[in-house]
C-alpha cells in the first residue's frame, strides 16, 4: 500500500506546493468514483438478485443464437472457474482493493483515474458481497455469474466492471497519466 501511496504522492492539500483550487477539484474526482462504483455496484446487485429469482434452476435464455446466453451460475472461484478452494483468500483480495482505493482516493486529481476506480470498486464491492452473503457462508460465498458467451468463461457485471477499470488503467499508465493528474512524457 505504501507504493501505491508513493506512486500516487500527491501533496496533501494546503501544502505551498499544491494550488488552493485543489481541494474541490479533488472532491468532484472522489464524487465522480463514489458515483461510477456506486452504479456498478447497484447494477450488478439488481441483476444478480434479478437471475437468482428468475433464472436460477430454470434453463438458460438465449440471447444471440448460440453465441451468447443468460445461464445462473455459482462460481466459488475466480475466473473461469479457478481456486475454488480458495475463496476466502479472493475474499481478503477484494477487500484489499476496497482499502487501498478508499486511502488512495483522497489523493486523486484524475477524473479518467477516478472512473477507473470507481469501475474497480463497484466490481469489487459487488463480488465481495456476495462471497460475505451468499451460500455457503460467510467468507466462502459464491458468485452469482451468468452471461455466457458461447467458448468462454460465465461472468457478471461486476466482473465487466473490474475488467473496464483494469483495462483504462493501464490505457491511462501507457499515456502517462497519473493519478494525481500529472502527465508523463517518457
Amino acid at each position: 500500500m505504501a507504493e501505491a501511496e508513493r506512486i500516487i504522492g500527491t501533496p496533501e492539500v494546503g501544502d505551498d506546493t499544491q494550488p488552493e483550487s485543489a481541494e474541490p477539484k479533488g472532491r468532484r474526482r472522489i464524487v465522480a468514483l463514489l458515483v461510477v462504483a456506486v452504479l456498478a455496484y447497484l447494477l450488478d446487485l439488481g441483476s444478480k438478485m434479478l437471475v437468482v429469482a428468475k433464472l436460477e434452476h430454470q434453463p438458460p435464455i438465449q440471447i444471440i443464437g448460440d453465441l451468447l446466453k443468460f445461464e445462473a451460475v455459482r462460481n466459488p472461484g475466480a475466473a473461469f472457474g479457478f481456486g475454488e478452494a480458495f475463496t476466502i483468500i479472493f475474499t481478503c483480495i477484494a477487500a484489499t482493493v476496497i482499502v487501498v482505493i478508499v486511502r488512495l482516493a483522497r489523493k486523486l486529481y484524475s477524473l479518467p483515474w477516478a472512473l477507473a476506480l470507481g469501475l474497480l470498486l463497484g466490481g469489487a464491492l459487488g463480488n465481495l458481497t456476495d462471497r460475505i452473503f451468499r451460500s455457503p457462508g460467510v467468507f466462502r460465498g459464491a458468485v452469482v455469474d451468468f452471461i455466457a458467451p458461447a467458448h468462454f468463461a460465465v461472468f457478471n457485471l461486476a466482473d465487466s466492471a473490474i475488467v473496464c477499470g483494469g483495462i483504462l488503467i493501464v490505457l491511462l499508465s501507457f499515456k502517462g497519466l497519473d493519478p494525481d493528474g500529472t502527465v508523463h512524457k517518457d
